[in-house]
């Protein structure tokens, strides 16, 4: 039985810790044929960063508990839109009605999350709300967002790819200790960032910050799944 106390390293892809049939949820199949998709529209160094997504996201999932398949299937697929160009994302947006801001309008870009969930539904079949809804949440996390969204949102930011600083480190614990602690300091980790750059800051990024604060400020370390 799982317990979400438990603090256990969070394994690198190179291990193979996992079986075949446990890396992911998708049949051997169908994830050769994201892996072959992925092979042809995205670059070798985020497939890496995509793997690495996906190792991270079938580790915390077991230790918190939840359903490592979905996690798995979310992980791989989180980054199918990565590569599109800003036209072709904002053309996808719009046919599927997102709902558009400014800072969406201006950098089309951010809009990959949305748009790779829609590619997951018509590409590959997937029709399992909580898997698209991890896709979408990855890059700006949402408000209320299930532990599971929570899950790949972690793994794309803190992935062993993205750098070995000691803040990424303390975050990479804690991500293993308090899931909606680690929600709220990634986010923050991720303000920072941002604001020593040009860049608009997407509202929804405050938005989870000040949700995923108060999670943990009224779970502390309880988790219920």
């Amino acid at each position: 039985m799982c317990d979400p106390r438990n603090s256990l390293s969070v394994p690198h892809p190179s291990t193979n810790q996992f079986s075949a049939k446990e890396h992911s949820a998708l049949t051997p199949y169908r994830r050769q044929s994201v892996l072959s998709w992925l092979n042809e529209n995205v670059p070798g160094k985020r497939l890496k960063h995509i793997l690495r997504v996906e190792e991270m996201a079938i580790a915390l999932a077991r230790l918190y508990c939840l359903d490592v398949e979905r996690a798995a299937q979310a992980g791989l697929m989180h980054d199918l839109a990565k590569f599109f160009n800003p036209k072709q994302l904002l053309q996808m947006a719009k046919e599927e009605r997102l709902e558009l801001d400014s800072v969406d309008v201006a950098n089309p870009h951010l809009l990959h999350a949305e748009v790779g969930a829609i590619v997951a539904r018509e590409e590959f079949g997937i029709q399992d709300q909580h898997v698209l809804d991890a896709i979408r949440n990855h890059t700006l996390g949402r408000p209320g967002m299930s532990p599971l969204s929570c899950v790949v949102y972690l793994a794309d930011s803190l992935e062993p790819g993205r750098g070995d600083t000691p803040e990424l480190a303390e975050l990479r614990q804690t991500s293993r200790q308090d899931l909606y602690r680690a929600v709220w300091l990634t986010s923050e980790y991720t303000l920072k960032f941002l604001l020593a750059t040009p860049n608009l800051i997407h509202p929804r990024t405050i938005l989870t910050r000040n949700w995923a604060m108060q999670m943990a400020i009224q779970t502390g370390k309880a988790y219920k799944q």
